[in-house]
C-alpha cells in the first residue's frame, strides 16, 4: 500500500515537473509581451496539473486500497486454511499420541506379564534340573541293579533288544512277502494253468527213443565169423566205411553197432542188416552196400525233414534247414527224439500264443526251429542255440522272433520278443513230461541226493525226501524254532540254491512242511 503512495507521489511530482518544463521552454518561446499569457498558461497547467496530480493521486490512493483489501482478504483465506491444516495435524497427531499411549500401556502389561512368566519358568527349570539330577541318579542305581538282576551290561541288554526287534520285522516282512506272492500266485497260477492244460490237451505225442547202441540181429553165430572175416579184415572195412564200432560178444544172435552218431550208426546198422541177409560179406560189398544205404538214409533224411515241415506247415524254409530238420529225427537228447520233441514244442508253442492273443504261425516256427542246432551241433564248436541261430540266418531266416527264440530259449541271450518265453515254457512242458526223457540211473539218484542234501544244510531242517522223480523235494523243520514266515522264506533259499547249484529238466517244487504234535496219556 505504501508502495501504491508513493507511486502516486512520484507520478504528481512527475506532472509538475513536465509542466514546469513546458512552462520555461514556452516562457523562453515567447517574445515580448507574451509573458503575463505564459504565466497565465503556465498556472492554468499548474493547476491543471495539480488537478490531475490529485485525481491521479486519488485514484492511486483508491486502487491501492482496493489491492491492499484484496490480499488481505487473500491472506486472512491463507491464514485460515493453514490454521485449520494446524487444527487437523493436531488433532491426529493427539488421536496417534492416544494410540502410542495404549501401546505403550499394553506392551507395559505384556512385559510385565513376561517377566511373571519368565521367573516362574526360571522357578520350573530350576525345579526340572534338580528332577532330571535325581532321576538321573535313580536310573543309574536302576541301570546297575537291572545288570546285577539280569547278569547282563547295558550294550549287551541293548543288543538283545536290537536282535529281538530285527527277528520280529523279519516275522512280518515274511509274513507280508508270503501273502503278496501268495495273492500274485492265485491270480497268475489259475491262468498259466488253464493256458498250459489247454496246450497239452491239445496235442500230445509219442517219443521214439534210442540209445547209442543198435543191436542187428543174425540168423546163426556163424555169421560172425563171417562179419569178422580172415583175420578180421571185414569188420574193419565195416568200421573204417561206416565210423562205428562192431561189437560182437558170446550173446547168441546178436551184433552191436555203437556209435555216438545216430545216422553213421543207422548207416550201420542198415548196412549190417543187408549184409546178412545177403550173405555175402566181403571189404569190397561192404562199400558198395554201406554207399547204398547212405542215399537212403539220406533220402529219407529229406522225407523226415519235410514230412514234418508239412505235419507243422511251415512254409517258405530253406532246403538246408529242412535237411538239418530231417537230421533230428536221428538224435536223441535224454532219449527224446529230438525232431519230435521240435513238432510237439512248435503246436504247444502255437496252443500258447493263440490263448495270448500272439501270431499263433510264427509261435509255431519258432518252436519246430528251436532246436535245429542238434542237428549239426556235433560238427561246429559253440553251443546249440548259437550254432542254430547262425545256421538259420545263413539260409534266410530273417525273423527276429525266431532267431531270437532259436538263441535264447534257454536263457543265453535276453528275450526281445513274447516268442521266446512261449518257446521256453513249451520246451519244459515238453522235456519235463513223464516219459519223454530219460536218465541214467546213477545220475537220477545223484540228483535226489543232492536234492536231498541242499535241503538239509539249512538251519532248523529235520528231514528232508525227494519224491515224485525228483520234482518235487519235501523238508521237514522244527516247529519250535522256525515260525511259518521263516518257514516260507526257507522254501525261496532252498529253491534259490537249487537253481544255482543244479541242473535239471522243467521244475522242482520245494514244499516246507511244519506242523506241531501234542501227545497227552490218559491213565
Amino acid at each position: 500500500m505504501i508502495d501504491n503512495i508513493w507511486l502516486v507521489l512520484g507520478v504528481g511530482i512527475g506532472g509538475l515537473l513536465f509542466g514546469g518544463c513546458i512552462g520555461w521552454f514556452a516562457i523562453r518561446a515567447i517574445t515580448g509581451g507574451t509573458i503575463r499569457l505564459a504565466k497565465r498558461d503556465a498556472e492554468q497547467v499548474v493547476s491543471a496539473a495539480k488537478v490531475e496530480a490529485d485525481s491521479i493521486t486519488q485514484k492511486a490512493e483508491l486502487d491501492a486500497e482496493r489491492t491492499s483489501t484484496a490480499r488481505r482478504k487473500e491472506i486472512d483465506a491463507e491464514v485460515a486454511s493453514a490454521h485449520d491444516e494446524i487444527k487437523s495435524d493436531q488433532a491426529r497427531i493427539t488421536k496417534r499420541e492416544d494410540g502410542l499411549n495404549q501401546m505403550m500401556d499394553q506392551i507395559t502389561d505384556r512385559q510385565s506379564k513376561l517377566d511373571s512368566v519368565r521367573s516362574t519358568l526360571d522357578a520350573e527349570t530350576a525345579t526340572l534340573e534338580t528332577d532330571r539330577e535325581a532321576f538321573s541318579k535313580e536310573r543309574d542305581i536302576l541301570r546297575t541293579r537291572l545288570e546285577e538282576v539280569s547278569g547282563m551290561s547295558s550294550d549287551q541288554a541293548k543288543d538283545y533288544l536290537l536282535s529281538e526287534v530285527r527277528h520280529d520285522a523279519e516275522h512280518e516282512a515274511n509274513d507280508l512277502m508270503e501273502k503278496i506272492i501268495t495273492e500274485a500266485n492265485t491270480q497268475a497260477r489259475g491262468k498259466s494253468r488253464e493256458i498250459t492244460l489247454q496246450a497239452i490237451q491239445r496235442y500230445a505225442s509219442d517219443h521214439v527213443s534210442e540209445s547209442t547202441v543198435r543191436s542187428v540181429r543174425i540168423p546163426s553165430d556163424d555169421m560172425k565169423g563171417r562179419v569178422i572175416g580172415r583175420e578180421g579184415r571185414n569188420i574193419r572195412a565195416l568200421e573204417q566205411a561206416t565210423g562205428v564200432d562192431i561189437l560182437i560178444d558170446d550173446t547168441p544172435g546178436v551184433i552191436s553197432v555203437s556209435c555216438f552218431d545216430p545216422i553213421r550208426r543207422a548207416i550201420a546198422g542198415k548196412s549190417l542188416e543187408k549184409l546178412v541177409s545177403d550173405g555175402r560179406v566181403h571189404p569190397s560189398r561192404i562199400e558198395e552196400v554201406v554207399e547204398e544205404m547212405k542215399v537212403d538214409i539220406q533220402e529219407k533224411i529229406v522225407k523226415a525233414g519235410n514230412d514234418a515241415v508239412m505235419e507243422t506247415n511251415i512254409r517258405g524254409l530253406h532246403p538246408k534247414i529242412i535237411e538239418a530238420a530231417g537230421k533230428m529225427h536221428f538224435r536223441t537228447s535224454y532219449g527224446q527224439n529230438v525232431l519230435r520233441h521240435s513238432v510237439e514244442v512248435a503246436f504247444l508253442c502255437q496252443v500258447i500264443a493263440d490263448e495270448l492273443g500272439l501270431d499263433g504261425e510264427l509261435a509255431r516256427r519258432c518252436g519246430f526251429l528251436h532246436d535245429i542246432g542238434k542237428a549239426m551241433d556235433h560238427e561246429i564248436e559253440g553251443t546249440h542255440p548259437q550254432i542254430g541261430m547262425d545256421f538259420c540266418r545263413k539260409y534266410g531266416e530273417k525273423a527276429e522272433a525266431v532267431l531270437n527264440a532259436i538263441a535264447g530259449h534257454h536263457g543265453d541271450i535276453p528275450s526281445t520278443t513274447p516268442y521266446t518265453p512261449i518257446v521256453m515254457a513249451a520246451d519244459a512242458i515238453s522235456s519235463a513230461r513223464p516219459g519223454a526223457r530219460r536218465e541214467s540211473m546213477e545220475m537220477y539218484v545223484k540228483r535226489l541226493e543232492q536234492l536231498e542234501s541242499l535241503a538239509k544244510e539249512q538251519n532248523g531242517v529235520q528231514e528232508s525226501h525227494a519224491i515224485q522223480a525228483g520234482r518235487e523235494v519235501r523238508v521237514i523243520v522244527d516247529a519250535k524254532s522256525i515260525s511259518d514266515g521263516e518257514a516260507f522264506a526257507m522254501s525261496k533259499r532252498i529253491a534259490a540254491r537249487i537253481e544255482e547249484e543244479m541242473t535239471f529238466p522243467g521244475e522242482i517244487k520245494v514244499t516246507v512242511l511244519r506242523e506241531i504234535r501234542a501227545e497227552a496219556t490218559a491213565r
